[in-house]
This record gives C-alpha cells, sequence and structure tokens, in this order.
C-alpha cells in the first residue's frame, strides 16, 4: 500500500507540527487516481494534516490526542466532488470558451469561467464566444504573446510551460524559493474561551470567509464541519453555480460590495468579531481596500489569518490572477502528464488537486492558529500558494504500475440526506 508520509512530512513540519504527532496517522485503502503524479497520496496527505491539526488542539485542551485515520479512497472522491444529486443535475463545471488552445509555438489556457475574465479574453482575440472561432483566433498567436495580452486586459490565461521552462522562469525561481506555509505571529489578545468539544472541536469559533473557487471554500467547509460558525460573504455579482453545493456545505452566506464606504464599514465591523480571516483574494486586493494584513490584526487582535495566492507572495507575478488548472499549465504539471503519457495535448491532473490540497493545508493552518490563541493568546497569519503547491506536488512520480481505485458504490455514501435549495443530495463520505 502506498502511503503518504512523503507528502505528510512536508505538510505537517511546515505547519510547525511536532512530528512525534505522526505516530497517530493511519492511512488506508488501495489503489490511486490515475495520474503521472501521486494525486491520492498528497489528497490523503492534505486531509491527514487538517486531522492532526484537529487532534492537537482538542489535545490542547483535554490532554488526550485522538487518533486520525484516512480513507485515501474517500479522500480521492472528495477531491472530485463530494456531492452526490438525488434526482437533479448539476449545471456544466466549464464555460464553453474555457480550455485548452493551439498556438503557433504550443499551448495556452483560457479561463472564462466568470463573465468579465471571458469579456477580456474575447476582447483580445476579437471574436465572439464561440469556440470554433476562439480556436481559428489562438492559433495565430504565440502563446507567451497572447498570455501577456489577455492578463494584461484582466482575463486570466496561461502558457504551457515544460517543467524545466517553469524552474528557469523567474516567477518559477521565486515560488521555488519560498516556504510551503509562511506563519507569522500576530497580536496578542485574551485567551478565548472556547471549550473545544471532542465532537466538534471549533464550536463557537467564528470564520469569515472570504474566498472564491476553490480552495478557500474547502478550507472553510472543513472548519465548518468541525463545527466553527462560518460567514462567507460574496461580492453581489458573484456566481458559481456549479459547485454551490460543494462550497457552502455548512456555511451561511452574504453579500457585501467592498468597493463601498458601506461595504467596507461593515466588512470592519464582522472583522471585528470574527476569530478566524480565510480569504483568497489577489495578494494586493485588501490592501488596496485599507485591509492590509497590519490593519487586520489591528481591527481584530488575535485574529488567525489565512490566505492564499495562486502563483506566490513573490516575484513578477506575485499578484496575478490565478486558478488550479492555469496554474498546472505554467508550472510544467500539464505539460509533463503530456510528455510521459505521450498524448497530443495538455494532460493535466485527474482532480483540481491543487486547490483541494491548499484548502485542507489553509484549514490545518487555521486551527494551529486557533491552538496557539488558546495557548498563548497571540494571533498568527498564514499564507501559501496554488503554485507551491504544485512544486510539493511535482517532487514524487506515482509508480506506473499502481491499481486504480475501487469504482464508487453506494455504500461510501452518508446516510444522511441533505435537504437543498438544488434539491435532495448524499454525500460521499467523510475522509478522515
Amino acid at each position: 500500500m502506498s502511503l503518504p508520509f512523503p507528502y505528510l512530512d512536508t505538510v505537517w513540519a511546515g505547519l510547525g507540527g511536532d512530528r512525534r504527532a505522526l505516530a497517530g496517522f493511519a492511512a488506508t485503502g488501495e489503489g490511486a487516481l490515475p495520474s503521472v503524479f501521486p494525486v491520492t497520496d498528497l489528497a490523503a496527505a492534505a486531509v491527514g494534516a487538517a486531522g492532526l491539526a484537529a487532534a492537537e488542539l482538542i489535545a490542547c485542551r483535554h490532554g488526550e490526542r485522538p487518533q486520525v485515520a484516512v480513507d485515501r479512497r474517500l479522500a480521492s472522491f472528495w477531491y472530485a466532488l463530494s456531492v452526490r444529486p438525488q434526482g437533479w443535475q448539476l449545471p456544466p463545471a466549464w464555460d464553453a470558451v474555457a480550455g485548452d488552445y493551439a498556438t503557433t509555438d504550443g499551448w495556452i489556457r483560457l479561463h472564462t469561467n466568470a463573465p468579465h475574465h471571458r469579456a477580456a479574453a474575447l476582447s483580445v482575440l476579437g471574436v465572439a464566444a464561440e469556440r470554433e472561432r476562439v480556436s481559428a483566433a489562438v492559433a495565430g498567436w504565440g502563446k507567451a504573446a497572447l498570455e501577456t495580452a489577455i492578463v494584461a486586459a484582466n482575463g486570466c490565461a496561461a502558457a504551457m510551460n515544460t517543467m524545466a521552462e517553469w524552474a528557469a522562469h523567474p516567477q518559477g525561481r521565486a515560488v521555488a524559493a519560498e516556504p510551503l506555509v509562511r506563519i507569522d505571529v500576530g497580536t496578542d489578545a485574551p485567551p478565548p474561551t472556547w471549550t473545544v468539544p471532542p465532537d466538534r472541536p471549533l464550536r463557537g469559533v467564528r470564520v469569515l470567509d472570504l474566498t472564491r473557487v476553490l480552495a478557500g471554500p474547502v478550507a472553510t467547509r472543513f472548519l465548518a464541519g468541525l463545527g466553527a460558525e462560518v460567514l462567507r460573504i460574496d461580492p453581489p455579482d458573484w456566481d458559481e453555480p456549479s459547485l454551490e453545493p460543494e462550497v457552502t456545505l455548512g456555511k451561511r452566506t452574504a453579500r457585501l460590495d467592498l468597493r463601498t464606504p458601506d461595504g467596507r464599514d461593515a466588512f470592519a465591523r464582522l472583522l471585528a468579531r470574527a476569530d478566524v480571516l480565510v480569504h483568497g483574494y489577489r495578494s494586493d486586493a485588501l490592501s488596496g481596500l485599507g485591509f492590509d494584513a497590519a490593519a487586520r490584526q489591528a481591527m481584530r487582535p488575535g485574529l488567525v489569518d489565512i490566505s492564499l495566492d495562486a502563483y506566490g507572495w513573490t516575484g513578477p507575478w506575485a499578484a496575478r490572477r490565478g486558478f488550479d488548472s492555469l496554474v498546472q499549465m505554467s508550472s510544467g504539471i500539464a505539460a509533463e502528464g503530456m510528455r510521459v503519457l505521450g498524448r497530443d495535448k495538455p494532460h493535466p491532473l485527474p482532480v483540481q488537486a491543487l486547490d483541494q490540497a491548499c484548502g485542507y493545508l489553509m484549514a490545518a493552518a487555521a486551527i494551529v492558529g486557533l491552538r496557539r490563541r488558546l495557548e498563548t493568546g497571540l494571533g498568527s497569519r498564514a499564507r501559501t500558494s496554488l503554485a507551491r503547491m504544485a512544486g510539493l506536488l511535482s517532487e514524487h512520480r506515482q509508480a506506473a504500475d499502481t491499481p486504480p481505485l475501487a469504482p464508487e458504490t453506494p455504500a461510501d455514501l452518508s446516510e444522511t440526506r441533505e435537504v437543498t435549495v438544488w434539491g435532495t443530495a448524499r454525500r460521499i463520505a467523510a475522509p478522515v
């Protein structure tokens, strides 16, 4: 059986965890998702790190550390989609224009799920939102020139690099020098009064969620599952219909426009009452609204502040928009899959593994920060990136003879039937 310890060691050490705690971890389940890279091992490691962080938090309050068991197969299923609609269907996950296109000198991926990102790409290409016309227009561009033009128009695109090209790229070098998780100590505040009940150790913890698809919502979903009170804040015009059942599980949701004075005042009031802030905006976005890291700590002493960036926190692309599928193209993951498997087009990971792994890593960092609050009264700031997670994943390769996961069966589903605004649903059973 393949165990995720090569990844778990790195993730747990990055969180500042005591390696002796790994003795309380066990991973079960045979097989793996089909990939050049050991995605199932990474899935189990990231989920396991979040579980270990919760166990350490319980031990901090009660003295006894629970054992942590991860089902690698269930973790892999959660990395794809956890919800199973009963008698209804989710809308398509991708916009009709989104995808990989051939250029004069390689491949580029356009990410057009958001209307303003689609409009930016089409404005550069000068065509209507029809895939054939987009393909013909892209074919006349060089990949780097088109990537630059779309990003300059506030769109989202990524030229495909090989792993060697990314290693030599200024942004690739910058990300490689960053830690997997950077944790800084924050401001002091009186220790909280959370009781940390073992069955719901985050009961009473207030989490303010300013995140988008998909890593941040995964993090706050996990925190909600442990009992936290999560309030997700979206702009008035934001919509992610294909993933709403995934990203809103266990949360309250509201709309707020931070571009307005009233919206910023409301956010400041919410922040002053939060224990944890999780946000996935570009690295300069909150600062531009007057809420930089120092201001957030001043507004809420003791705040546990968790943030995600696509391409890293240093280097020329530190503030660039990005998503999992784009980072796979930039970092060489899609090219390596194409090369090793002998495909004629980019071959990405079978799931959005960078998003998912970062989500559980962010959840673990939040729980580690909450433990610090209990022990010292100090807040903290933790940050990671999709690009850095891509670097971690690419450190290992999956054995060619690794068997596939056993197919999903009804026994893999939770017995609970959720009544949602979309219809009745069931979930894959919890992986940890």
